[in-house]
């Protein structure tokens, strides 16, 4: 059985490859599918359960969505579920990032920059069974970018535990711990529990 992943992000797809080993994940664009869905909910289980059933409504398959963001306490959980569209529609990651460090700028003590990445993971079938997982990586905001891997915010969150930066660390490492990580691990047994089809 196929597994669509519920995406249109390039490095969310190539982390759930990483991760969801045994089971065939397919993209929209192997499928040839373009599907947009305005997440106007105000979690991240809301929001991955809107992109997961669109997916699945749309091609009969079980579709998995993840919705995840950071969250940085001083900023009162900021950017939050909006951390893909933070500063507006004009800026790349990077722009973000950038904006989020100006808006930090006050903060400069590392007590006041914690933060962390926060992910939601919703399975849904066209039949009505859904299942959910969440999964958190605590950190820190850095005072500047560091590192070429990743995508997102990995150049400014800082793992005191590594001592650098999630965009300092090759694919394995965060894949082992993310926060996406995680949440699929927290899944795994509820999916085979509530779709008994994916089993050998």
């Amino acid at each position: 059985m196929k597994i669509l992943a519920a995406t249109n992000n390039a490095g969310k797809l190539r982390e759930l490859r990483a991760l969801f080993t045994g089971v065939e994940i397919v993209s929209p664009t192997d499928l040839e599918l373009r599907i947009e869905v305005d997440e106007t909910g105000a979690t991240f289980v809301a929001n991955a359960t809107l992109k997961a059933q669109a997916f699945a409504q749309a091609t009969g398959l079980l579709a998995l969505a993840d919705d995840s963001g950071l969250e940085v306490d001083a900023l009162d959980g900021a950017p939050g579920v909006f951390s893909a569209r933070y500063g507006g529609p004009g800026l790349d990651d990077e722009g973000r990032w950038r904006l989020l460090l100006q808006k930090m700028l006050p903060f400069t003590a590392d007590s006041e920059r914690s933060a962390r990445f926060r992910c939601a993971i919703v399975a849904v079938t066209t039949d009505g069974r859904t299942c959910h997982a969440e999964g958190a990586c605590e950190g820190r905001i850095a005072h500047e970018a560091t590192g070429q891997n990743g995508f997102g915010y990995d150049p400014i969150f800082f793992l005191p535990e590594h001592n650098c930066t999630m965009a300092e660390l090759d694919a394995s490492t965060k894949n082992s711990f993310s926060h996406r990580a995680k949440a699929l691990e927290s899944i795994r047994p509820m999916l085979l529990k509530t779709f008994p089809e994916l089993g050998p």
